[in-house]
């Protein structure tokens, strides 16, 4: 029995709670699935750290994953350090943004309570001043390039996506799903096309983000009609492939009673999308920076494949 209210075990779901009753929730804890624990730190110094995230780890506790994510694995490596000071103004670094569970690549990591103020609003000012795409460049103090490999031959070599992106009801997820929506917020992609490959029907490219709003590369990318190459969720039209996601309704004691919707969710991988480059200003020094992940195999241009391999 999962919930008791004083000691009592409750079985009415519209029994009353008593004011300073005591509430317990037994729940049964949930098996997580694997995933990568390997975290390259790419730069570190006292205010921040830029990690190299591998495709398949989440960030933040959510979902199926509490324990396997980024900022868990940030906390362990804080509290193994042997000269860790009580006196720091934070206990343990944390993510100033978000990568998809799927996608790899540079991410930022706040050390002290400046740092992450800093680097928030960086991200916040350049989202906010999106709509003057002119100024925008010269007005960010971060600026983030990814690769990705997406389905079909894009023909321009040189395309600019300023669909807005707003959200839907979606089974599965509790808040909403993000998609292409002419009522949606501004968002703007820049993207370079670097190789064409028309044996496989698929096409290299780099996209300059100016906007930080959620899924914004797999969103933009579809909705030219390119979505990215194994993305089990958006297609043509930035749309998701099953507008009405079911919940698997087999037993799943387990782990824990977790219900996993049978349709594609925004956590599931399989698409290839690396936050490549960022550039920004050091939040506490204001000097330049340029950050690199080195790209996954799969992600290289044909030319520089064949010499790696």
């Amino acid at each position: 029995m999962q919930i008791s209210v004083d000691g009592i075990v409750v079985k009415n779901p519209k029994a009353t709670v008593r004011a300073k009753s005591e509430l317990v929730y037994h729940r049964l804890p949930w098996k997580e699935p694997d995933a990568p624990h390997l975290l390259h730190v790419l730069y570190e110094d006292d205010d921040m750290i830029a990690l190299r995230k591998p495709s398949g780890l989440q960030v933040l506790p959510g979902g199926l994953f509490q324990q396997r994510t980024v900022l868990t694995q940030l906390q362990w490596r804080e509290a193994c350090k042997p000269n860790c000071s009580s006196n720091q103004e934070m206990a343990h670094p944390v993510p100033v943004h978000r990568l998809g569970r799927g996608t790899s690549g540079v991410l930022l990591c706040a050390k002290t309570k400046l740092a992450k103020i800093r680097l928030a609003a960086y991200f916040a000012d350049g989202t906010a001043v999106v709509k003057n795409s002119d100024s925008a460049s010269a007005r960010r103090k971060i600026l983030k390039k990814y690769r990705a490999l997406v389905t079909g031959i894009v023909e321009d070599d040189e395309v600019v996506i300023k669909q807005p992106i707003g959200m839907m009801n979606y089974h599965g997820v509790a808040k909403g799903l993000y998609v292409a929506s002419p009522s949606g917020k501004p968002s703007l992609s820049k993207v370079n096309v670097l190789e064409r490959d028309t044996e496989k029907h698929q096409t290299l490219v780099e996209v300059e983000i100016q906007s930080g709003r959620p899924h914004q590369i797999r969103i933009h990318l579809a909705f030219i009609g390119h979505p990215l190459l194994g993305d089990p969720l958006y297609d043509s039209g930035g749309q998701p492939k099953c507008f009405n996601s079911e919940v698997d309704d087999r037993n799943h004691a387990q782990d824990g009673g977790y219900q996993r919707p049978v349709n594609p969710v925004p956590g599931d991988c399989g698409y290839h999308l690396h936050a490549h480059q960022v550039a920004l200003a050091q939040p506490i020094t204001d000097v330049a920076m340029h950050v690199v992940a080195p790209l996954p195999s799969n992600l290289l241009m044909r030319k520089t494949a064949e010499l790696h391999g």
